[in-house]
């Protein structure tokens, strides 16, 4: 059960009224996080304002979402893996990729980088070196990049996040967990070099 209700449209306020409006004619629903989020409008403002602006960034759409996977894995968000599974079929990644994502993996070696990245911003809370700077700017990584990787990774650590305190009901279809091994299918990757993170 959620510790924090969604909030109807048509029950909501003033600009979270608008902002639910909004979202509803953007994607057809409203996911159950979002209206969780209008109890404070400024939250659910933030959260679209931060996504938005990152929607016109340099990263495309299937690189956004594989982080939000890499994200979303390390933090065991369900409601976020769930959502970004979903998104991530819609915006053309293959289940492969959507479980490869997972464990911040990559077929191709510049991707591979961004999430190893994104990974390492969680692991090491932003304290990266300066050798996974090295590492990503070696793979093809240019500065504007690592700077969206941070952002995306930030923004899906406040989803993550505000999904563990509230605890939405998951409205997308529910993404299955990981095998727990470290066997390369664990981590729906398909050569012998990848292990699971």
């Amino acid at each position: 059960m959620s510790r924090i209700n969604p909030i109807a449209t048509e029950s909501a306020a003033g600009t979270a009224r608008e902002l639910l409006g909004g979202v509803q004619k953007k994607l057809g629903m409203t996911p159950n996080m979002m209206a969780t989020m209008a109890h404070s409008a400024a939250v659910l403002d933030a959260y679209l304002k931060f996504s938005g602006a990152l929607g016109a960034g340099v990263l495309p759409a299937e690189t956004r979402e594989q982080i939000a996977l890499t994200v979303g894995e390390a933090n065991g968000c369900r409601y976020c893996l769930s959502a970004h599974s979903a998104i991530g079929k819609m915006v053309g990644l293959t289940q492969d990729q959507i479980l490869d994502a997972r464990c911040a993996k990559a077929s191709d070696a510049k991707t591979a980088a961004i999430l190893k990245l994104a990974s390492l911003l969680v692991e090491k809370r932003g304290l990266v070196s300066d050798d996974d700077i090295a590492a990503a700017r070696d793979a093809g990584v240019n500065d504007a990049e690592i700077a969206e990787v941070v952002a995306n990774t930030s923004l899906n650590l406040f989803t993550n996040y505000f999904n563990h305190v509230a605890d939405p009901e998951i409205d997308f279809p529910l993404a299955g967990t990981l095998p727990s091994s470290s066997s390369s299918e664990a981590c729906g990757c398909h050569d012998d070099s990848c292990s699971a993170a």
